[in-house]
């Protein structure tokens, strides 16, 4: 056996007999595998660094375009920014032809439809100064409709009712009384003008300019024709009913209170009579009323004090916050009349109840560069209407003795 051994190993030297103990083998073993392991993480490292080289040149390709990565949306919307831009600046309207705005196919047809759509952007922000100013839109009732009249079905009597037994016979009781009030939407139009100059200049914001400048406009008249309109190619205004005693008060007609003086307030107690038009509204409408009057009648209101000698009136406590007469809140429309003889100077009510005001959504712009070289004009365009829905939400103060 001994000799057996010693031939096996014969012809061997002494480091290959070592390699075959179970020891060398584990050892060689792990050699390789950290080996393996050595050469995965040069992969690894390898990827990331190459990832990481791919979003450094994409970042690098998007600063390059001087803007970050846009939203779905704001692709979207790019293109009718620049057409609109490139229209207004230099009357291009290739870039508008088969655009949609809000939804629908701009007009090919300048001269038959009245110019192009004005694009969201310019449009929602002369809503919101429309609705940001002190106008009687921001207390009505404001519709958007597509066609071109709004109808308003107003119940003026409550559904009858009445007390039963289970062995009497029920009687009939009164139906409502259904007043249909048709609002026609008339053109309000706007024509601000730029010089070509101007609009040739990058720096400008013609957008920014071309939104102030309708919204202006669109502000005054529409301000004015809420109260004074007469119904004849604008609004009806809440004037415009004829006016009558409140005691004497019928649907159709606004009623009224008196200050107690042919010319002013009365010398005696002049707060009464706010006091009285308060309360001749219903109670109904009292929780959302509001007073609207001028400026020049809320010097003479805030200085009213009650029998204790406190100010009726109370300014706001926050910012953008209205003031308040009697604990209502006050808007102040420069339309309203003056204190002077016979003038309704002073309304009380529930607006959102009592007027609505019904516009189309759209806007139209119209790009002229002859009519008033070397300026450009732009005429802008929208239907709206507006009238009374309900005149029992409506109270005025009437400058005279009764």
């Amino acid at each position: 056996m001994t000799e057996m051994k010693s031939r096996a190993g014969e012809g061997l030297s002494p480091s290959q007999n070592a390699a075959q103990t179970p020891a060398a083998e584990a050892k060689a073993a792990m050699a390789g595998f950290l080996k393996e392991f050595s050469n995965f993480q040069d992969d690894v490292k390898s990827t990331l660094k190459h990832q990481e080289e791919r979003l450094t040149m994409l970042n690098a390709k998007t600063m390059s375009y001087g803007r970050p990565a846009l939203s779905a949306r704001a692709e979207t919307e790019a293109p009718h920014q620049k057409a609109f831009n490139a229209y207004l600046r230099s009357g291009d309207d290739d870039g508008l032809r088969g655009l949609t705005l809000e939804g629908k196919a701009m007009s090919t047809a300048v001269a038959a439809d009245g110019g192009y759509l004005i694009d969201p952007q310019t449009a929602d922000r002369i809503r919101s100064m429309l609705f940001a100013t002190s106008s009687l839109r921001s207390v009505a009732n404001v519709v958007q409709v597509e066609a071109t009249s709004f109808d308003v079905l107003v119940d003026r009597s409550e559904v009858g009712s009445g007390w039963a037994t289970e062995a009497a016979a029920t009687t009939e009781t009164a139906t409502p009384i259904i007043e249909r009030i048709s609002i026609k939407l008339h053109e309000l139009a706007a024509m601000p003008k730029a010089s070509q100059r101007l609009l040739d200049d990058s720096a400008f914001d013609v957008e920014g300019w071309l939104a102030e400048k309708i919204a202006t406009r669109f502000i005054r008249a529409e301000a004015a024709a809420f109260i004074n309109g007469d119904g004849v190619d604008k609004p009806r205004g809440i004037l415009l009913p004829n006016k009558v005693a409140n005691a004497s008060w019928s649907w159709g007609n606004i009623g009224y209170i008196a200050t107690g003086a042919a010319a002013d307030f009365a010398a005696l107690n002049p707060a009464d009579c706010i006091i009285n038009l308060v309360y001749a509204l219903g109670a109904d409408y009292r929780a959302n009323a509001t007073f609207v009057m001028n400026s020049k009648t809320t010097g003479a209101v805030r200085k009213m004090k009650d029998a204790d000698g406190r100010f009726l009136w109370s300014d706001g406590l926050a910012a953008g916050e209205p003031a308040r007469l009697m604990g209502y809140p006050v808007l102040i429309c420069e339309d309203m009349p003056d204190i002077e003889a016979d003038a309704f100077a002073i309304a009380f009510g529930d607006f959102r109840s009592a007027y609505t005001v019904a516009e189309r959504p759209d806007l139209r712009i119209l790009r002229d560069p002859f009519s008033a070289k070397p300026n450009v004009l732009f005429y802008a365009n929208k239907r709206v209407g507006g009238d009374i829905t309900d005149f029992a939400a409506i109270k005025l103060l009437r400058i005279a003795v009764s």
